[in-house]
């Protein structure tokens, strides 16, 4: 996500570096180049050149401290304008209401569907709500099925009615169902074709008409770029929609469409959504992504999601096990998992200052656990409890059992070996430590 316009960006940064002050001459040249960055992660012209315009004025206005070099003051007020640009604070949905009502509008292809069964997992396990989720797409019978597996997965119960094709009564109806039987939210998701048209703008405007829901949301696929800019203000004239949902932003690597959307339309993004996981749904704050975007990683996402995996009572199990120099190997496993449960590796990777830079052009995700998971699996307990009895024999069998090398094993009994000299270094201040200071 946005690498291209990272690279870019530094880049352009350099031209201004070693430089004793901003002038007129070295912020022009500076900004023409970040103007080239931006249009090449297919920013419109336009909004490149404002964009560019008020960097170069405000650096100009500056007073330079001189603890600050020239190059860091550009840097934080492209950080300020890029936030601003994508909208300055976070806008949250609105899902009061007896019940609260979402409604989910886009393009066929968009990922509309797979998007509601994430934002009611969102709304079920961090939000408390009581969902129900509406099949309101009558025209692809996929739409139906597939909704009511990933409803499945997340124990969202799904409302359709088979043989009707009046979405709108079916979404009134649904509505009357929710409110019967005490659900706190409602997400409905709608029809969408391959383009823009008449017919599908007038039926999610009816069904907007008929339950006057508190969110009306637009999800469109980010990797469309200026298409997805110009779809979204075609739907919000017509619509009048509250926010927009960027969807497959794990294969955008120019962002063009997240820096231009409130711009443009006049809308915040509320939801970034990559991946086909249901938990891989981030809210959209445009200071952390202005971060990221210039390399400065996103900590505070990272933390938040350790802690959405993070159980208070078995880190001070595990710090006790530490302590006591008694760390295993079934540990070790236990921690891949949960590393694991928090989303794709280098997507994490990116957030920690630094860390995205370095594994640029390594390939790594969380496939590469896989040979690490087949060696643990093929031990014995007592082999995993105590790892020193593994012998030559031993590490022969493993790795028949896992499929893999003997040089394979000894590497992961080395690794585990090097994480638990590690932990137990820092098991003074533990992860519980810091989780604990992050809530104050």
């Amino acid at each position: 996500m946005f690498e291209n316009l990272t690279d870019r960006l530094e880049k352009s940064f350099k031209l201004i570096k070693g430089q004793g002050k901003i002038t007129e001459i070295n912020i022009s040249e500076t900004m023409k180049d970040v103007r080239k960055a931006l249009l090449d992660a297919d920013v419109s012209y336009k909004i490149a050149k404002s964009f560019c315009d008020d960097v170069k004025q405000k650096a100009l206005g500056q007073d330079v401290l001189k603890a600050v070099r020239p190059e860091q003051m550009i840097v934080k007020i492209v950080h300020d304008e890029l936030a601003e640009l994508m909208g300055s604070e976070h806008s949250d949905i609105n899902i009061k209401g007896h019940p609260g009502i979402v409604l989910v509008s886009g393009l066929q292809g968009s990922g509309k569907t797979t998007f509601c069964g994430k934002l009611a997992l969102n709304c079920k396990s961090k939000r408390s709500q009581r969902v129900l989720l509406v099949a309101g797409d009558v025209y692809r019978p996929a739409a139906i099925d597939q909704l009511k597996v990933l409803a499945e997965q997340i124990e969202v119960p799904v409302y359709t009615e088979d043989g009707v094709k009046d979405p709108v009564a079916i979404a009134r109806r649904a509505i009357d169902y929710a409110r019967k039987e005490g659900y706190s939210l409602v997400i409905i998701d709608t029809a969408g074709r391959l383009a823009v048209d008449e017919q599908m703008m007038d039926e999610i405007a009816a069904i907007k008409k008929a339950v006057n829901p508190t969110e009306t949301l637009f999800v469109v696929d980010a990797m469309t770029g200026q298409d997805a800019v110009e779809t979204a203000k075609a739907f919000n004239d017509r619509l009048d929609f509250d926010g927009v949902v960027l969807t497959k932003m794990d294969g955008d690597t120019r962002g063009g469409a997240a820096l231009s959307i409130k711009a443009v339309v006049g809308k915040p993004i509320k939801f970034i959504s990559s991946g086909e996981k249901l938990e891989a749904l981030d809210i959209f704050y445009p200071a952390r992504i202005a971060d990221r975007i210039l390399g400065m990683g996103d900590v505070v996402s990272f933390v938040e999601k350790a802690q959405e995996q993070f159980d208070e009572e078995e880190a001070r199990k595990l710090h006790k096990k530490l302590a006591h120099d008694q760390f295993t190997i079934t540990d070790f496993y236990q921690q891949i998992q949960q590393i694991k449960k928090m989303g794709n590796i280098k997507d994490l990777a990116s957030m920690i200052p630094g860390m995205g830079k370095m594994l640029k052009d390594v390939d790594i995700d969380n496939s590469s656990f896989k040979s690490i998971e087949a060696i643990i699996q093929s031990m014995t307990v007592q082999e995993r409890d105590n790892p020193t009895i593994i012998n030559g024999s031993r590490r022969k069998r493993i790795a028949a059992g896992s499929g893999t090398s003997i040089e394979e094993v000894n590497r992961l009994l080395k690794q585990f070996e090097q994480t638990r000299k590690m932990m137990k270094t820092v098991a003074g201040a533990p992860a519980a430590k810091l989780m604990k200071k992050k809530r104050r």
